[in-house]
């Protein structure tokens, strides 16, 4: 197996990890209740997806 010959310097390293920052996940609006949702997915909080109701979160368990 290859072993590097030289040390990498700080910079070197640091220039390869410049690309290995965390991004914030996207955020956009529930158009039914107005909570904070991920785009593309099923709303939390009202259990709509694109103006229909596909989860119904008003059962009540016993």
């Amino acid at each position: 197996m290859a072993l590097p010959k030289r040390r990498h310097s700080r910079s070197r390293t640091r220039l390869r990890r410049s690309h290995d920052a965390l991004t914030a996940t996207g955020l956009s609006i529930c158009s039914e209740c107005g909570e904070p949702k991920q785009p593309h997915r099923l709303c939390g909080n009202c259990g709509t997806y694109k103006g229909r109701t596909v989860y119904s979160l008003d059962t009540e368990v016993e």
